[in-house]
């Protein structure tokens, strides 16, 4: 992997991470499309590890207050939302790395993913916060964040989503999905870390600046979408993800160029 394709791949993990169009999604078509495979998996790990540092620097005085109150609230919710996520996971891993490996369902799911922006973002506005969200809202945003787990379905666009179908503030549902990543990122990278170590994980100067450009891309995707969501809503990005659906779909129809069925 060269320098410029680690640095592409950071910007478009960045950026994809917290924008509903797919992150995992669009690393699989750009790795197809530059023929990366050997240290792909590491280099995933790295990535989505750069897009947790955002989290942390957009998000650090909620993040220090679950420090230091680990049973609050807030974190009784993330960890309720948590538990159907890590139970998805579990039970289909095999599953999804037969999907990731293959590729042969991103097309559809792209699709799929921009008639889930176009619905949330038809949704009426809610007014919960913290103080009235339950348990049950968590448990729903937790389980479309598990189904999130196929390539090319967003994390963020189902899980803002489930939070706008349950009443939450729109604000607060996209502060609540990314506060959610955390766990998820973390337990990911943990479970595929050593995966990664088994296949000789190696480190170098080029991954390590790949990581840092997710994290700085991610940093800014966090502040764009959260504004975005509150004042003009999230229908631009359907329209994208359906047309590259539509021809990643082309691609497999006739020319079977990057994806096969």
């Amino acid at each position: 992997m060269s320098l410029w394709e680690a640095i592409f791949l950071g910007v478009v993990q960045g950026l994809t991470e917290f924008l509903p169009i797919s992150s995992s999604g669009h690393l699989v078509l750009f790795q197809r499309l530059f023929g990366l495979e050997e240290g792909a998996l590491t280099f995933d790990i790295l990535l989505h590890l750069g897009t947790l540092l955002a989290v942390f620097a957009v998000f650090w005085r909620d993040i220090r207050e679950l420090i230091k109150n680990p049973f609050g609230k807030m974190g009784r919710l993330i960890l309720a939302g948590s538990v159907p996520t890590a139970l998805i996971g579990f039970l289909f891993k095999d599953y999804f790395d037969a999907v990731f490996a293959s590729g042969s369902t991103i097309g559809m799911e792209f699709i799929i993913t921009g008639c889930v922006i176009w619905w949330a973002d038809t949704v009426r506005k809610g007014f919960k916060k913290e103080r009235e969200m339950g348990y049950v809202d968590a448990l729903l945003i937790g389980t479309l964040q598990g189904a999130a787990i196929m390539p090319a379905l967003s994390r963020s666009g189902l899980t803002i989503m489930g939070a706008l179908m349950r009443g939450l503030d729109r604000e607060f549902a996209a502060k609540f999905s990314f506060l959610m990543s955390i766990p998820v990122i973390i337990g990911a990278g943990v479970f595929d870390l050593s995966d990664a170590i088994e296949q000789g994980m190696t480190i170098g100067a080029t991954e390590i600046i790949g990581t840092l450009t997710a994290a700085v891309a991610g940093y800014f995707a966090i502040k764009y979408m959260i504004s975005l969501i509150v004042k003009r809503g999230m229908r631009m990005f359907a329209w994208y993800v359906w047309l590259l659906g539509g021809l990643i779909l082309l691609d497999q129809l006739f020319t079977q160029f990057l994806f096969k069925f």
